[in-house]
């Protein structure tokens, strides 16, 4: 049973589930939530993402065996389509009430956020719109937060411009490592359409754009005055991981580092607008 449970976890996809539950508690605590809110959108948020990472697994099965995932615990055999399918469900009901434990505005928003998760999943992943459900779900990200505040309040067009552009870095660099292999079982997405290297530079150079607007939408808004130490460390920080990834890009094969990179930027970013108390809000 613990096998199981252990093979139906990694099923989730637990590296980005707990980056974007990550990214969320960071931006609530940071935008002032009271601590029982940043909980309950932490909760929410996680049991979203589950139910998206569940649902990936689950629908690409039979994909995955085709071209032997070995990373895939469905693909091995360790745990059954039935379970994860289950799990996919069990975790998307739950998601609900604990959107609406956040009130209704943010609910809206977030159940948005994971129903363009699924619809990648579903189907999406395989045309040229394949980019969309990450720049509405990242673009979304911000004004889940700023809409759980007591009263709710709109997200700044800045921050949810940062999150749609990341979202555009963390699908480009997330399917580059399997093109090969969706090319085999039909997955036809926008990084497959423009192939390695364009990919490639186009997620790092959406990965130095959000880091600007980070820098200087606050300023442009009128909320702030002008970028702090803390925002000009995370943008050479970001900048330097955008240099670097681009090399990466021309000179080697594709890889999960490139991924890596992109999901560590979107922390450093993270981490910058919570400590720099620099204000989400319109």
């Amino acid at each position: 049973m613990l096998a199981t449970l252990r093979s139906l976890l990694l099923s989730s996809h637990p590296g980005p589930t707990a980056t974007v539950t990550v990214l969320a508690v960071v931006l609530g605590a940071g935008s002032g939530l009271g601590p029982g809110r940043v909980v309950l959108l932490g909760v929410a948020f996680l049991l979203g993402q589950l139910s998206i990472g569940f649902s990936n697994d689950w629908v690409d099965a039979a994909r995955d065996r085709a071209v032997e995932r070995r990373d895939k615990p469905v693909a091995r055999g360790d745990v059954s389509v039935t379970t994860v399918r289950t799990a996919a469900w069990v975790t998307a009901a739950l998601t609900v009430p604990a959107s609406f434990g956040l009130g209704w505005q943010a609910a809206v928003a977030h159940l948005v956020l994971v129903a363009s998760g699924w619809a990648y999943n579903l189907g999406l992943k395989r045309t040229a719109w394949s980019v969309a459900p990450f720049v509405l779900s990242f673009g979304l990200l911000p004004a889940v937060v700023t809409l759980a505040a007591q009263p709710p309040a709109v997200a700044a067009p800045w921050a949810l411009a940062v999150g749609g552009v990341f979202g555009v870095a963390i699908h480009f660099t997330n399917v580059l490592p399997d093109l090969e292999d969706d090319a085999t079982t039909g997955v036809d997405g926008l990084p497959h359409r423009l192939g390695r290297v364009v990919s490639g530079v186009v997620a790092f150079v959406a990965l130095a754009v959000a880091a600007l607007l980070v820098v200087l939408g606050p300023v442009l808004a009128g909320t702030s005055d002008a970028p702090g130490p803390l925002a000009l460390v995370a943008l050479g920080v970001c900048l330097a991981v955008a240099t670097a990834g681009v090399v990466l890009v021309v000179t080697r094969p594709p890889g999960r580092l490139l991924f890596q990179l992109i999901i560590v930027a979107s922390l450093v970013v993270a981490a910058q607008l919570a400590l720099s108390g620099t204000v989400l809000t319109a």
